[in-house]
C-alpha cells in the first residue's frame, strides 16, 4: 500500500500547462491509450504466438517431438530475452527450420491479422462503467490494422467511447508522438485539450503530442508493461503518474 500511495501523487516533470488566474481547469474528458493501459499486452502477444505456433503445426512436416506447444514456448523465450523485431527468425533457427523472408512475412501477418483470445480485466471494466457516468471517454491507438480492431472487438470496450482513432489510418508517419492523431479525436469530440486528459503507459511516446496541446497525462505503470523506458526528454514526461487504475479517479480528481 505504501508503494501504490507513492505512486498516486508523483507528478512527472513534464511541462507544466498554462492556466490564467482564478480560472479552474475542468476535466470533462479522459481518453485511453489501449495497449498496456486497459489490458496486459502481453497477452495478445501470447494469443498472437499462439496462432502462429497452430499453423506451423498444422502446415508443417514436423518431427513427432516437436509440438505447438514446443514451438509456442520457443517464441516466448526469445520474446521474453527481449527479441522483439526478429523473433520468429529467432526462434526458426533454434528449431531448425527453413524459412526466407517470404515465410516470416507470412507469420507476421498470420500474428498481426489473428483473432485474439484477450479479456478485458475486471479492473478496468469497472473503472470504465465508473468513469463513463461523469465523462466522455475516447481512445486513441497506435498499430497495425486490423490488430487493433480485433484487439477492441476482444476486449468488447467499443461501447464505452464516444469515439475510437486509430492513427493508423491516417498514415504510420502520424503514429505518436504525432499530434495530428489528437488534433482529430478533439475534433471528432468537440472538446478543448485542457479539458482532456490521456492516459497511456509509454514514456517514449504516449505524452509528447498531448503535453504540446496543452491536455493533462497520467501514465499507468502496469507490472507486466512491454515499454519500461524512462522519459528521453522533459516533453516526453507524463504530468502524473500511478501504478493502477484503481487509482485514477482520484489522480483525475486532482487535475
Amino acid at each position: 500500500m505504501e508503494n501504490e500511495r507513492k505512486f498516486e501523487w508523483s507528478t512527472g516533470w513534464g511541462q507544466e500547462r498554462e492556466q490564467l488566474p482564478g480560472k479552474k481547469i475542468v476535466i470533462t474528458t479522459v481518453i485511453f491509450d489501449l495497449d498496456d493501459t486497459l489490458y496486459d499486452e502481453v497477452d495478445y502477444c501470447r494469443s498472437g504466438f499462439s496462432a502462429v505456433a497452430r499453423f506451423l503445426h498444422n502446415a508443417m512436416r514436423l518431427p513427432v517431438w516437436m509440438s505447438q506447444e514446443k514451438i509456442h514456448e520457443t517464441f516466448w523465450a526469445h520474446f521474453q530475452k527481449g527479441n522483439r523485431s526478429q523473433t520468429f527468425n529467432a526462434a526458426m533457427d533454434e528449431l531448425g527450420l527453413d524459412y526466407d523472408e517470404e515465410v516470416i512475412a507470412s507469420l507476421v501477418r498470420l500474428y498481426r491479422e489473428h483473432h485474439p483470445k484477450i479479456s478485458l480485466p475486471r479492473e478496468s471494466r469497472d473503472l470504465l462503467e465508473k468513469l463513463e457516468k461523469r465523462y466522455k471517454l475516447a481512445l486513441l491507438t497506435d498499430g497495425f490494422l486490423p490488430a487493433q480492431q480485433y484487439k477492441v472487438e476482444a476486449l468488447e470496450i467499443s461501447g464505452y467511447f464516444a469515439h475510437i482513432l486509430y492513427t493508423e489510418n491516417l498514415g504510420r508517419s502520424y503514429w505518436k508522438p504525432h499530434t495530428k492523431g489528437f488534433e482529430m479525436l478533439l475534433k471528432k469530440i468537440h472538446e478543448c485539450p485542457e479539458n482532456c486528459v490521456y492516459i497511456g503507459d509509454n514514456a517514449q511516446k504516449d505524452f509528447i503530442a498531448p503535453n504540446k496541446l496543452g491536455m493533462s497525462t497520467i501514465q499507468l505503470v502496469r507490472p507486466n508493461r512491454i515499454h519500461q523506458e524512462a522519459p528521453g526528454n522533459p516533453l516526453a514526461a507524463p504530468g502524473t503518474i500511478i501504478a493502477s487504475l484503481n487509482q485514477l479517479p482520484a489522480a483525475l480528481k486532482r487535475l
